[in-house]
């Protein structure tokens, strides 16, 4: 269901001049097209204000909090981006659990009045606020900020990292209670939003595929692929062993000797260091620009994720898997809550041995006709199918 011709509050732990792709911006930027948004930044808290000194980022919000630039902008039709004039406190180490709450309220109400006068200057009324991850002062803006339905968005496992989980275990249950709805976009954050708010739900994730369509832009393979025996089983991505399991990749070159395993993305000391490196048929081809790595994927016969199952994993939505998805290809990827989404479109191992046998089944089941339901799944998972299931979610409520 599409949500139009409302006013819609976006808060997060992202901001708006982030270098890096976010969710919550693209959420924001789709609202907008039938909607008006204010996206507010994180304010400044006192150890960032220290840390950042000097930074771009930073003496942008000193010139605001000093009132030499506006601290309402507007970006886009019918978007606005406000950096709250305020400082907030770094509270995160206080360890008594009475003086956090305090604080906490405080540096909400601190928020919380500057995104009222924003609202005031934009005449915006019977909003709706989306809550991006805020878990810490998210559990006081439904109380001051009144919104009409207050939605909080889980996108990521934040309270497995050392930062979040302090306050955050206690918090974010506390948070998704004080919701109206809850939205993921993964299965297993959605189950675990169900334990505190019955009104929870995956609503998929948004993905830019467009330069993976292979049917528009006629994609060619890359010239190294030329220079590799096929078949080639093919990975793309940071080659990190924090996320992926370098054992299931040397079981799959060691046990397929005759397949050739080729791994696109820059690598961390772990991977540099692997005995992968001594395998006569594994192709480590580097750090790639982003608009080349489609003719990578298109060279491959087979793409893999074989991620180890972790705190950083178990929950993730792996947008690698739309971008193999939308090319056609037959995926293997390790199996977890969250990658039951994609079971019916790809092939999923629980461990090396499954890898092996998984890896002539997809082959041998390979067709056309799957190629196209492949396509046709993974060029769906647009940002605005994303933000229509949010209607969907919140149009359960009434």
């Amino acid at each position: 269901m599409k949500i139009q011709n409302r006013d819609i509050v976006v808060v997060g732990i992202q901001a708006w001049d982030l270098t890096i792709g976010s969710n919550a911006k693209n959420i924001a930027s789709e609202f907008a097209r039938d909607n008006r948004v204010l996206y507010v930044n994180m304010p400044m808290d006192r150890n960032s204000r220290r840390a950042e000194k000097g930074t771009e980022k930073m003496i942008k919000r000193e010139n605001v909090l000093k009132g030499l630039e506006p601290d309402l902008e507007l970006v886009d039709k019918n978007l606005w981006v406000l950096n709250p004039r305020t400082v907030l406190e770094s509270i995160n180490k206080i360890p008594v659990k009475a003086i956090y709450n305090y604080l906490n309220r405080r540096n909400a109400r601190r928020y919380s009045e500057k995104i009222l006068d924003a609202l005031n200057r934009l005449d915006f009324g019977n909003y709706l606020l989306f809550n991006d991850s805020s878990m810490f002062l998210g559990v006081y803006l439904k109380e001051m900020l009144r919104p009409d339905k207050y939605i909080y968005y889980i996108r990521d496992n934040l309270t497995k990292n050392p930062y979040w989980a302090k306050h955050g275990k206690r918090l974010e249950p506390v948070t998704i209670r004080q919701a109206d709805v809850v939205v993921t976009n993964s299965i297993y954050y959605a189950n675990y939003a169900k334990h505190f708010n019955q009104h929870s739900y995956m609503v998929g994730q948004g993905c830019d595929v467009t330069l993976f369509n292979d049917e528009k832009n006629d994609i060619p393979v890359a010239e190294v692929l030329k220079t590799i025996p096929s078949p080639i089983i093919g990975y793309v991505g940071y080659l990190t062993s924090r996320r992926l399991d370098i054992d299931i990749i040397a079981h799959v070159a060691a046990e397929k000797t005759g397949y050739s395993v080729v791994l696109v993305g820059p690598e961390d000391d772990v991977f540099k260091e692997s005995p992968l490196h001594q395998m006569k048929n594994v192709y480590f081809l580097g750090s790639q620009p982003p608009e080349i790595l489609p003719t990578f994927i298109k060279g491959f016969d087979l793409c893999i994720n074989p991620q180890i199952v972790n705190d950083a994993t178990i929950g993730n939505y792996p947008r690698k898997i739309d971008e193999y998805l939308a090319m056609g290809k037959p995926t293997l990827a390790t199996w977890t809550e969250a990658m039951e989404y994609f079971k019916d479109y790809t092939y999923l191992g629980k461990n090396k041995e499954d890898y092996i046998s998984l890896i002539d089944k997809a082959l041998a089941e390979d067709s056309p006709e799957l190629q196209k339901s492949r396509r046709e799944f993974a060029l769906n998972h647009s940002w605005e199918t994303n933000v229509l299931e949010i209607g969907k979610a919140l149009a359960k409520l009434a």
